[in-house]
């Protein structure tokens, strides 16, 4: 045996005494992660006057403006010195754009990079939040003249239902984009539940709870939105993931900003917990890959061989066996979509279901377009069953959630995490190609 190969050994046993303690632990561990990836972070659209270079970098700033928002989970980031620099750069940290027209108006779709919004914040100081978040369950009463609704997700047939629901819906769906946090709603089967509503309104968390169990949920809110006078009041208390489980509460004239300010507070609270520290960014982003499929010592060097060769891998380290599953913690240089467009030449790495896609503008390009599809086959923003925030550039991925483990430590990472089968022989197409 080589010394490679005794090497191999010998850190497959050390993975697999690993695996053995961690797995102990994890019966220890209540609950279930539902841990969300928000594909499309670092991509924003902005209405610009022009498509003259003007215009364009006023765009540019912008739109780095909001997705720097999103990624360091607070608007603090705005006030920071030295922010006027990063964001007069913005271009510089483009991965593509185009300028399209939509009933009338120039709209700029813009791609940022992730490492380099991420070394940006670090630059200044600011936090950085991963792209894998928790998912909050959002149970809402309205109070409007007199009668209470139950704030719930869309029907599977993309039908509205109520009007004043559904415009409440798209306030925290619209808020939910700008801040980057997953939301979800219970769905339009428990409407009608009187004793339910009755319990969301006293903020009585047990029926909830119980009502929430075959819910994906990582934590719940329970709210209560009534208007007096001009204002809206809405007040929450919060269960699970540690939340501080007080009562708080915003006001606001309309439900759009009451929306956008109850989102700001929860995004502001995840970002406080699972944000990366500035020091701790550091200049050589490190992702998580997740390969089903590797079942023998030989599979395993022969996956480390593979993304060792690629351009940009720097470094390889396994972190976690599970029977056929590991996870391996790979090292690289440039921007993340890079090393996915390396893995993706090598026919052994098999894009897996769980894996996000990322929507984005097509090439650097300043001419006016077609309006981008929408998801699920929606033709007009926010209308695929309202499941997800309106706009085709910004999206929730479940996390995959076939190890507890591997989500709950997905919280405190900076990039999605990829999820591939090992394929050890290349699969053999028609006609022999």
């Amino acid at each position: 045996m080589t010394g490679t190969e005794k090497n191999d050994v010998r850190t497959f046993r050390a993975m697999t005494l690993w695996l053995v303690m961690a797995g102990a632990l994890s019966m220890l561990l209540a609950g279930t992660a539902s841990a969300v990836t928000v594909s499309g972070l670092y991509n924003i659209e902005v209405a610009v006057d022009g498509t003259g270079q003007n215009d364009l970098q006023a765009g540019y700033a912008e739109g780095l403006r909001r997705v720097m928002v999103r990624v360091s989970g607070t608007r603090d980031v705005l006030q920071l010195e030295g922010i006027d620099d990063v964001l007069k750069d913005a271009e510089s940290l483009l991965l593509s754009y185009q300028v399209r027209r939509e009933s009338g108006e120039s709209r700029l779709q813009m791609s940022f990079g992730a490492v380099g919004v991420n070394r940006a914040l670090a630059s200044i100081n600011a936090p950085v939040w991963g792209a894998n978040r928790p998912l909050t369950l959002v149970w809402a009463a309205i109070e409007d003249r007199g009668e209470r609704k139950l704030l719930t997700a869309a029907a599977d047939d993309g039908e509205q239902g109520d009007s004043a629901v559904a415009d409440w819906r798209r306030a925290f769906l619209a808020a939910a984009e700008e801040r980057g946090l997953p939301l979800a709603f219970p769905p339009q089967s428990v409407q009608g539940d009187r004793a339910l509503l009755s319990d969301l309104w006293g903020q009585f968390v047990g029926r909830i709870k119980e009502a929430s169990s075959d819910l994906s949920h990582d934590a719940l809110a329970l709210m209560r939105i009534s208007r007096s006078g001009g204002q809206w009041r809405a007040g929450w208390v919060f269960d699970g993931m540690s939340m501080d489980a007080s009562e708080q509460s915003v006001t606001a004239a309309d439900p759009e900003e009451l929306a956008r300010r109850a989102v700001g507070r929860w995004a502001d609270a995840y970002a406080s917990r699972y944000a990366v520290a500035a020091g701790e960014v550091g200049e050589a982003p490190r992702v998580d890959i997740v390969l089903e499929g590797v079942n023998s010592l030989a599979d395993y060097g022969n996956v480390g061989k593979a993304l060792n060769s690629f351009t940009p891998v720097v470094s390889v380290g396994a972190s976690r066996v599970r029977n056929e599953r590991m996870t391996v913690q790979v090292t690289f240089t440039g921007e993340l979509d890079q090393l996915k467009e390396y893995i993706a030449l090598d026919p052994r790495f098999v894009v897996m279901d769980g894996q996000p896609e990322e929507t984005v503008p097509a090439p650097r390009s300043a001419t006016a377009v077609a309006p981008v599809a929408e998801p699920n086959g929606a033709e007009e923003p926010g209308e695929a069953g309202d499941q997800y925030p309106e706009g085709a550039m910004f999206v929730y991925q479940p996390l995959d959630d076939g190890d507890e483990q591997d989500a709950e430590q997905a919280f405190e990472s900076l990039y999605q995490v990829l999820y591939y089968r090992w394929q050890p022989a290349p699969v053999v197409r028609g006609g022999g190609s």
